[in-house]
C-alpha cells in the first residue's frame, strides 16, 4: 500500500504538466504531444495482460520490482530527453512500467489479504487516491523551478520505491498453473470465463464515468469559470481526495452490510450514474448563475467519488473471485486492458460531445446521456449478480456426480438444495 501511494505520488507529480512541458518549453507541435501521450497510454493500457501473464509466471514481486526500476529509467530520461524520439522511449517505458506492476500489486494484495480483500483493497483505495491528491501539489512546487527538477524527483521517489519494494516486500509464490500451461493457453482459459468476461464488459461503464472527473468535469470547469477554472478544477480534485480518503472504510463497511458484494456494485454504479444529474438539471451558469453551476459541478464530482469509493473494492474482490483463485494476475491484466479499451472509446465519444451538444444549445443532453450509460452498466451487473446467485446456488454437474448416477427419480436441483 506504501508502494501505491509513492507510485501515485512520483506519477501525479510529473504527468499533468508534461503536456505543457512539451507544448511549451521544448515546443513541439500539438500532434507530437498527442503522440507522447498517446503511446504513454498505449503501452501500459495496452501492455496490461502481458504484464499479469508474466507476474502470474515469474511472481508478483519481481514484476513489481521491475515496473518501478523502469519508470525510473523513464522518469530519468525525462530529464535529459528533447528530441521526439527520446520522448517517445521514455513515454513507453513509463507506461509499459505500469503494465508490469499494476496486475502485479492488485494479484499480490489479493493473496496476501486472504478473505479480508474487501477490507485490504478499501485501504488500498486510500493510499491509492491519497497519491493522487498529493502527487499534483508536490508538483506543482517543483514545477516552479523547473519541469526537469520534477522529473528527477519523481523519478528518485520510484528509485526509491525499487530498493524498498526489492529489500523489504516479502516474496509470494507465482501461480502453480501457469507453470504447466502455454501463455496462449493461459489466455484461454482467461477468455472462456465466460462470466468473468461479461463482468469485465460491464465494469467499462463505471471507468466511463469515474474517468470523466479527468475530462468532461474539467472541460465544464472552464466553460463555467473561464480564466480561474483551475482553481474549480483544483476543488474537483480535492473534493474526489477527501471523500476516498476519509469516507472510504465507512462506505465500504456500510454498503458491505447492507448488501452485499454483487448488490453493492449495482448501488455504486447507480450512484455514479445520479452523479451527472445535477449537470443535468444546471447544465450551464447562464440559468442559475456560476456560483450554482460550479456548486452543482462539485456536487457531481463528490457523488463520482463516493459511487467510486462503494465500487472499487467489490470490484476487485470480484475479479478474484470469477478467477476462483487461478491466474489472478492474468485475471487482472485482461480486466484492465478491457477497461482501459472502453476508456479509450468513451473519451473519444464524450470529447466529441462536448463540444456538439453546447454548440446545439444542449449541454444536458451530454450528462444525460452519461446517465444512461451508467443506468445500462448498473441493468447489466444486476443481470450478472442474478446469474451467479442462481449458478452458485444450482452448480452444474461435475465429473464426481457423472461418476456417482442419481438415484431414480433424484435430480441435480434436488442434491444442491441438500
Amino acid at each position: 500500500m506504501i508502494n501505491q501511494f509513492g507510485i501515485n505520488l512520483g506519477f501525479y507529480m510529473l504527468m499533468p504538466y508534461l503536456a505543457g512541458y512539451l507544448a511549451g518549453p521544448l515546443g513541439l507541435a500539438a500532434w507530437a504531444v498527442g503522440l507522447v501521450l498517446g503511446v504513454r497510454n498505449f503501452s501500459q493500457q495496452g501492455m496490461f495482460l502481458i504484464g499479469g501473464t508474466l507476474a502470474d509466471r515469474l511472481g508478483y514481486k519481481p514484476l513489481i520490482v521491475a515496473g518501478c526500476l523502469l519508470r525510473t529509467g523513464g522518469f530519468a530520461l525525462l530529464v535529459f530527453a528533447t528530441s521526439l524520439p527520446g520522448l517517445l522511449i521514455a513515454s513507453a517505458a513509463t507506461g509499459f512500467a505500469g503494465a508490469l506492476f499494476n496486475p502485479a500489486v492488485r494479484a499480490y494484495l489479493a493473496a496476501d489479504a486472504g478473505e479480508r480483500r474487501v477490507e485490504a483493497f478499501a485501504m488500498f483505495n486510500i493510499f491509492y487516491q491519497a497519491g493522487i491528491l498529493a502527487g499534483p501539489l508536490v508538483g506543482l512546487a517543483l514545477m516552479a523551478i523547473d519541469f526537469r527538477v520534477t522529473a528527477a524527483v519523481a523519478a528518485v521517489v520510484f528509485a526509491i520505491l525499487t530498493a524498498a519494494q526489492l529489500f523489504a516486500l516479502p516474496t509470494r509464490r507465482m501461480d502453480s498453473d501457469s507453470e504447466r500451461n502455454s501463455v496462449l493457453q493461459d489466455w484461454r482459459i482467461v477468455l472462456a470465463n465466460r462470466r468473468f468476461v461479461w463482468f469485465a464488459l460491464a465494469m467499462v461503464g463505471t471507468y466511463v464515468l469515474s474517468f470523466q472527473v479527468y475530462l468532461a468535469l474539467p472541460l465544464h470547469a472552464e466553460f463555467i469559470a473561464g480564466a480561474r477554472a483551475q482553481v474549480l478544477v483544483s476543488a474537483l480534485f480535492v473534493v474526489s481526495g477527501v471523500v476516498a480518503v476519509f469516507g472510504q472504510l465507512r462506505i465500504t463497511a456500510w454498503f458491505r452490510a447492507r448488501w452485499g458484494t454483487g448488490r453493492s456494485l449495482v448501488v455504486g454504479l447507480g450512484i455514479l450514474a445520479t452523479a451527472f444529474v445535477p449537470l443535468v438539471i444546471v447544465p450551464d451558469p447562464h440559468r442559475f448563475g456560476p456560483p450554482v453551476a460550479a456548486g452543482a459541478l462539485l456536487m457531481a464530482a463528490g457523488l463520482l467519488a463516493v459511487g467510486t469509493a462503494a465500487v472499487f473494492p467489490f470490484e476487485m474482490d470480484t475479479v478474484v473471485a470469477l478467477s476462483e483463485g487461478k491466474l489472478v494476475a492474468t485475471h487482472y491484466g485482461f480486466y484492465n486492458t478491457v477497461v482501459g479499451v472502453g476508456i479509450l472509446f468513451g473519451n473519444l465519444t464524450t470529447g466529441a460531445v462536448v463540444g456538439a451538444a453546447r454548440d446545439a444549445g444542449l449541454g444536458w443532453a451530454l450528462w444525460a446521456g452519461l446517465t444512461m450509460v451508467g443506468g445500462a452498466a448498473a441493468f447489466a451487473l444486476h443481470r450478472l449478480d442474478r446469474a451467479r446467485a442462481t449458478h452458485d446456488r444450482y452448480p452444474q454437474p461435475t465429473e464426481a456426480d457423472a461418476a456417482d448416477p442419481l438415484p431414480e427419480g433424484d435430480s441435480t436441483v434436488a442434491r444442491a438444495q441438500r
